[in-house]
Formats: C-alpha cells, structure tokens, sequence
C-alpha cells in the first residue's frame, strides 16, 4: 500500500541557512558545482514534467498528482537549492548562466523520447526516481556542511516517495497492458544507462564559465569538474538499497534475484564509471 505522509511538506523557511559553515561552503569548488548543477536541472524540471502530464492525460489519478505533487515539489527542489547557491556564494550571478543552460536543455526534453507505452514510462520513471535519490544520498554522505546534508536528505526522501507513486502507477499499468518481463527489463536496462545523462555535463558547461572564466571553455577542466562529481557519487552509492529500487519494477523471484545480484551492481558501477 503506497505510504501516505502524515505531515505537511517541508517548505523553504524549514531551511536554516543561518546554521551554513560559510567558511567550510565557500571554499569547497565540489560542493559549488554540485549544488549548482543539481539547482539548474531541478529548476528546469517543468519541461519534463508537462510532456509526462500530457502524455498521461485522462488517466485522473495519474495527471492529478503529476500536477498537484511531482511538479511543485521538484520545482521547490530547485530553489530550495538556487537559495543555498545565493546565499554561499552571492558573487556567482545564478539567472543568466541558468538562462544559458536552460535554452539548451530544453533540447533535451522531449516527448518523443518517453516510452511507448504508459506501463514501460512507468518503469522508465522507476528508475529515474532510483537514479535522483541515490544522487542526492550520496550528496547528504558526501558533505560535511550541516544544512546542504539537511537539504540533501530532504530532497532524497521526496524522491523516494515519487518512486513509491510511480512503482503503484506501474502495477495498474502492466496489469493493464500485459506487460512481459523482457519488455520491462529492456527499458529499466535502457533508462539505467541514461542515468549518467547529459544533464549534468550540460550544467557544468553553462556553470564554469560565470563560475571560472579563465577556464570556463577550456574542456580539460570542464572534464576534471565532470570527473571529481562523478567520483563523489560513485564512492558514496549505497549499492544494496540501489539495487533494491532499480530490480523492483521486473518482479523477480527471490532466487533468481538474488543471483542477479551482483552483475547487476557491477553494471551499476559501470553506470557511474563511465
């Protein structure tokens, strides 16, 4: 049965920035280009969010909460993480640089993109739900600046409950269209390779530049960038509830499950290796 919250969303004012080790924040160039990409891609989620809302028009319950609970609450991720941004580093001019990633972005989010059927988006979106709360736990392991940690886990925790939501939707749906499990594994496997996507290159790239100018557009260091984000993720991924998340939608027997095990968190570390 899908969890309800039994209290009121976490809002801004629940963020107490006052409590940030500004000296510790500031100085750290990881905890800058991660919070910054992961503000710029949450602010941009609206693009996304109204093709999965048409795409899924007419199914009440489905469109209702996309609209009413997915949407607002990945937007609030997006200037929750935008005011902490602001708030360490208030010389970084955060809206052009947004702006400027945004207008390729947007190139991204396409409706011919999303999965054929409503069951297999379903699962599609299984696995982008694993992907951005295993993001943000490894950022909440990573970091050693109280409210980022706060911000983190809160973000992380929204996101498993988007899983919860749209794993349900999944069943109705497979049920619905008799989905088989090759099917099914063919767009989990195709959506885990995507995980490491665009996104967050496409970040760094409008990001460096405001950010470094002397070395914004010189690819070595957009590479290094790339690769010391990539290892923070990668060394803080909590692999078994990973895992867990991702095989969930393919309904596997326990055996066989268990046997899949470990390629399955070898083609994981690949995911994040490359």
């Amino acid at each position: 049965m899908l969890d309800v919250p039994t209290k009121p969303h976490w809002t801004l004012d629940d963020l107490d920035f006052s409590r940030i080790d500004i000296d510790k924040a500031r100085g750290d160039d990881t905890l800058f280009y991660l919070a910054c990409s992961a503000s710029f891609i949450e602010s941009g989620s609206d693009l996304y969010t109204r093709n999965l809302i048409d795409y899924f028009e007419g199914d009440d319950e489905v469109a209702g909460w996309l609209c009413s609970q997915w949407e607002p609450e990945e937007l609030q991720h997006g200037r929750a993480l935008r005011a902490y941004v602001e708030h360490v580093w208030p010389d970084f001019d955060w809206q052009p640089a947004y702006d400027a990633f945004l207008a390729e972005y947007a190139t991204y989010c396409k409706v011919e993109l999303l999965a054929p059927t409503r069951g297999l988006e379903m699962s599609a979106r299984c696995v982008v739900e694993t992907g951005t709360a295993t993001y943000y736990k490894a950022l909440a392991r990573f970091t050693r600046e109280p409210v980022f940690h706060d911000l983190a886990t809160r973000i992380a925790a929204d996101e498993v409950n988007h899983y919860k939501h749209f794993y349900r939707y999944y069943r109705r749906y497979r049920a619905q269209e008799k989905l088989g499990r090759a099917r099914v594994f063919g767009t989990v496997a195709k959506r885990t390779l995507e995980l490491k996507s665009e996104d967050a290159d496409c970040a760094i790239r409008h990001i460096a530049p405001a950010r470094a100018p002397a070395q914004g557009h010189d690819p070595q260091y957009l590479r290094k960038v790339s690769q010391d984000l990539n290892r923070v993720i990668r060394t803080n991924l909590e692999v078994g509830p990973t895992l867990k998340m991702l095989m969930r939608p393919l309904e596997l027997p326990p055996r066989v499950q268990a046997a899949m095990q470990v390629p399955v968190a070898q083609f994981m570390q690949k995911v994040f290796l490359r």
